[in-house]
């Protein structure tokens, strides 16, 4: 599955970002679970995880607002 292409001229949010590269590091464990052997992945899962979740929060916070 690839991902879609933005259009010209736009530019991506952060936590849209950070999604998509959670989302690709997850799909690459899921092909090889060996590498959940190393810490760094469960690092950059949470803190990636944890910055889409902030700020979704803060969007949703805006928009209710």
């Amino acid at each position: 599955m690839q991902p879609a292409q933005p259009s010209p001229g736009f530019s991506p949010r952060p936590s849209g970002v950070l999604l998509r590269l959670t989302l690709s590091a997850l799909e690459r464990v899921s092909q090889d679970p060996s590498l959940w052997r190393e810490a760094e992945v469960h690092r950059a899962v949470l803190v990636s995880g944890l910055s889409v979740l902030v700020n979704g929060l803060a969007l949703l916070q805006r928009d209710l607002g």
